[in-house]
């Protein structure tokens, strides 16, 4: 089945807007990059913000079922999935197109925590942290939600390390110290 034009525009202003930013990609760059044109864009979409929090909800989408199910596929355990975590993260750092979380830059760009953009931004963490909150728990941690923090701010600083290139392997370097937490907070 062809896609539907407005699910064509979502798709490829995803890659525009994780390529080029939100501000700096205005809608003549998008009707030039995507081929659709901006007529039909505001057919589809009121506001250029509005477009965004489009992107923002199918980034969210592809980039969860891919992390959870790569975690499951590296992991058979719940220990292990939460060390997969930084596997994963390898493997997506090494691609051509990483450019960094589109979740951090778009909270970057849009800084009011009021603003629906970085609303959407934060759910994106928020349903980082229950997943891996959930792994914790099921690998027995005594407080959970301290270790699937912990987890998090080294995932967040590999994907910030990564895109600024100022270490060679940030994800292993966030493993190694994963490793540590996971050993104080499930036992050797």
């Amino acid at each position: 089945m062809r896609p539907s034009k407005r699910n064509e525009l979502v798709e490829k202003a995803l890659e525009v807007f994780y390529h080029n930013g939100f501000h700096a990609t205005g809608m003549d760059m998008l009707a030039a990059e995507t081929g659709i044109s901006k007529t039909s864009m505001y057919k589809h979409f009121r506001t250029k913000e509005d477009l965004i929090l489009a992107t923002l909800h199918l980034r969210d989408e592809k980039f969860c079922q891919w992390l959870f199910r790569r975690m499951e596929e590296l992991g058979s355990t719940p220990r292990g999935q939460l060390i997969a975590i930084f596997d994963a993260l390898k493997e997506w750092f090494a691609q051509d197109k990483y450019r960094g979380c589109m979740f951090i830059k778009a909270s970057a760009e849009y800084q009011e925590t009021s603003d629906p953009i970085h609303a959407m931004s934060a759910e994106h963490k928020r349903l980082l942290f229950n997943h891996v909150n959930d792994l914790a728990e099921k690998a027995g941690a005594s407080d959970p939600a301290a270790l699937a923090r912990s987890l998090l701010i080294l995932k967040e600083g590999a994907i910030v390390t990564a895109h600024l290139k100022s270490t060679e392997n940030p994800a292993m370097d966030a493993k190694a110290a994963a490793k540590i937490l996971l050993a104080e907070a499930l036992g050797s």
